[in-house]
């Protein structure tokens, strides 16, 4: 029988006794902290609307763990997670006075038993405008960060630290002479790609095989469900197969095949779950039936009995994640048991769903629906889309939060970051995924990017770098000039939208090729330069979690003249760096793939070789400063901007399932998975397009609009 003695009470010493007394007592503190921001969120809703972190802290300060975070892992199982409880319906810019205490204590409350980090929003968010409540006032702050620095002095959070990570690199080809000056050798180049990966693969198998997150730094795994999830080898089965690891998909198809189950008492994110534990059950079963050549597999060839085991499990699963859709508009709940069967509202924003979160389900539903026959996945994906669409939005600009209950929109805020993102890019993709067969989500694709022009892009000073901006308040409130690294999905998606799959030469050859293409081809290469100036900005040449931008008051309208440099000059004191602008709770990267996707797909359309070299530039960053030392892979940071780094002492899933494979396909032929067969999902999971046939349809018509684009009552 284990004993667990988490407060560390078994200790001989003093001293480690007075530790764990401080240390309760300053988590106490934590929670009635969080306690009072959740009370403080109840009796303010429409601030709630605007807002986009529950408290605010000193600049120069780590998130705490801070409440809106909190809140948003128990989406989760709404969640209790870890804890198995019920659900409830309903140049260093850290520098100042606590600038070192920053990089020392950003992971003193990092909970471990909370999700890895969610795909569709920030870890940290600016500061909210509303009234301080006592314990957010200075002298409460003042005397609490006292007492945590005392508790940090002595040891009393030890387990959880952050760590600098070395400064060495891994790798003797790293601290090689530059390739400049000669033909690159890319097949080597994705080699090192696949070395990347498949350490941190081998150190996840070592030290935390079968559990659903990975802390390479201390070297251990935890779950997420009583027999996990499956969450990391799920997710990076597919990126596996097309780097042709014949013995590690073995493995993990082992583990899918025998421990794998879903028949489990638990409450799990309903997007989470589907873009990355259906999404990639469904690639790997295309892929494997697609290129049988890679990782070939005895077990899964025709007429062999685990020829559908990638399918039968994602039927399972998808079978108990479609109750989520049993809501009386038909917007699916944030949260999902999958063994109850039983859809569950999120605790946040009123019970409200994730705007995006509700629309980036429609590729995998639709898809299975495809491979089998059940046309019921394809009618409940499919009805969110009309019930999206019949709301009175402007110019196509969705605000980012929906109510099951009714299908109405909650507040006004409108972004293309976290919570917005993906409903646009699914747009596309879903026009592109039955081979052009549905224009309706053509139609609403255009309208979108249209608003985007006219209502969030606008330009930076001095340099005149192009940005997408946030509406907070609505299309009728200010431009915020601040950019999730999210965001960053655009520059790809658009070029995409703009050709199709095809190159940009081949699409122009086409008659159906127009000035709007050409326009978008134009800000497609300019939101991707901004997006890489993001990382060009930072010490470590990794891009922090948010940008902001220094921008003209009023904003420039799209279209303003407007002449950026050609290239970011490293001096320190270059122009361009006036441009941009991270705030000390931003710095932190978590490995995310949104610019190397961008980054691959405007290298495919437009053939210019500069992308690949960023990426490569990008590659190299990553393995100069996320490698973990002793074999430990590759951790997230929670300081990018200084080096040697600051490490959280996590490796997220979509390392492995999106930025290690975004770069691998960057680097590799472009007959491999070529762009004008396939829809690559917002997890980077791989599908074919098809043809509908003759059992599926789309079910629906969009309103009249006005010219405003607002639908007529």
């Amino acid at each position: 029988m284990n004993v667990r003695d988490p407060f560390g009470l078994h200790r001989k010493s003093a001293l480690s006794i007075l530790r764990t007394t401080a240390s309760r007592a300053a988590v106490d503190l934590t929670e009635r902290a969080v306690e009072a921001s959740i009370n403080a969120i109840e009796k303010s809703k429409q601030a709630v609307d605007d807002f986009d972190m529950s408290f605010s802290v000193p600049k120069n300060v780590p998130s705490f763990g801070n409440p809106q975070r909190i809140v948003e892992d128990h989406v989760w199982g709404n969640t209790a997670v870890a804890r198995g409880g019920k659900s409830s319906p309903h140049p260093n810019k850290n520098a100042g006075i606590l600038g070192g205490v920053q990089d020392r204590v950003g992971g003193l409350f990092d909970n471990r038993n909370t999700l890895p980090m969610y795909k569709d929003k920030p870890y940290a968010y600016p500061a909210s405008q509303r009234a301080r409540p006592v314990w957010r006032r200075k002298r409460v702050l003042a005397f609490a960060l006292l007492l945590l620095l005392l508790l940090y002095y002595f040891g009393a959070f030890g387990r959880h630290h952050d760590t600098i990570a070395s400064s060495t690199p891994v790798w003797a080809w790293l601290t090689a002479g530059s390739d400049s000056g000669k033909a690159a050798d890319w097949v080597k180049r994705r080699e090192r790609v696949v070395e990347a990966f498949t350490l941190s693969w081998d150190s996840y198998e070592r030290y935390a095989w079968g559990y659903d997150q990975f802390h390479p730094v201390s070297k251990k795994g935890e779950q997420m469900a009583p027999q996990g999830m499956g969450w990391i080898i799920v997710d990076a089965l597919d990126t596996m197969i097309l780097m042709n690891l014949t013995s590690r998909v073995t493995h993990a198809r082992e583990w899918i095949s025998s421990s794998l189950t879903y028949d489990q008492d638990q409450d799990v994110s309903t997007f989470e779950t589907t873009i990355r534990m259906l999404g990639g059950l469904l690639s790997a079963h295309y892929l494997s039936n697609e290129f049988p050549d890679l990782a070939p597999l005895a077990e899964d060839d025709p007429g062999a009995s685990g020829e559908d085991l990638y399918l039968e499990k994602a039927k399972d699963l998808a079978d108990r994640l479609v109750a989520a859709f049993d809501s009386p508009s038909g917007v699916p709940y944030a949260s999902v048991n999958i063994a109850k069967y039983e859809g569950l509202p999120a605790h946040d924003e009123g019970g409200a769903s994730s705007t995006a979160e509700a629309t980036t389900l429609q590729l995998e539903f639709k898809y299975l629906a495809k491979l089998t026959g059940e046309k019921y996945f394809w009618d409940k994906a499919e009805k969110v889309m009309e019930v999206v669409d019949n709301n009175h939005v402007e110019d196509g600009l969705v605000p980012i939060y929906i109510y099951a209950t009714d299908g109405t929109f909650r507040g006004n805020n409108i972004r293309l970051g976290s919570r917005g993102d993906s409903y646009y890019e699914y747009l596309i993709k879903q026009y592109l995924q039955t081979n052009k067969q549905e224009p309706v989500y053509l139609e609403m694709w255009d309208e979108s990017l249209r608003g985007v022009r006219k209502h969030l892009v606008t330009y930076t000073e001095p340099s005149g770098f192009t940005i997408i901006g946030e509406r907070p308040d609505g299309l009728k409130g200010s431009l915020s000039p601040k950019m999730d690294h999210l965001v960053c999905f655009m520059p790809g998606t658009i070029a995409l939208a703009a050709t199709g799959g095809l190159t940009e030469a081949e699409a122009k050859r086409q008659p159906t090729w127009t000035k709007k293409n050409e326009a978008d081809m134009d800000l497609a290469r300019e939101l991707m330069q901004t997006c890489w100036g993001m990382y060009k900005w930072m010490a470590t040449g990794l891009a922090a979690e948010i940008t902001y931008f220094n921008i003209a008051n009023p904003p420039l309208p799209e279209g303003s003249p407007h002449h950026p440099p050609a290239d970011f000059d490293a001096d320190p004191e270059a122009e361009w760096r006036k441009d941009y602008s991270v705030h000390g709770m931003d710095v932190h990267n978590l490995q995310r793939p949104e610019t190397v996707e961008s980054l691959f797909y405007m290298w495919r359309i437009t053939g210019d070789i500069k992308y690949r070299e960023w990426g490569w530039e990008m590659f190299k960053s990553f393995m100069n400063h996320t490698a973990v030392a002793d074999g430990g892979g590759f951790s997230s940071l929670s300081n990018a901007n200084k080096v040697p780094p600051v490490m959280r002492d996590n490796m997220e899933s979509f390392w492995l399932a999106e930025t290690l494979k975004y770069f691998y396909l960057l680097f590799s032929p472009n007959d491999l998975l070529p762009l004008d067969k396939i829809v690559i999902n917002t997890e980077a999971h791989a599908f074919p397009r098809f043809d509908m046939g003759q059992l599926f349809s789309t079910g629906w018509k969009r309103k009249p609009r006005d010219a405003e684009g607002k639908t007529m009552k």
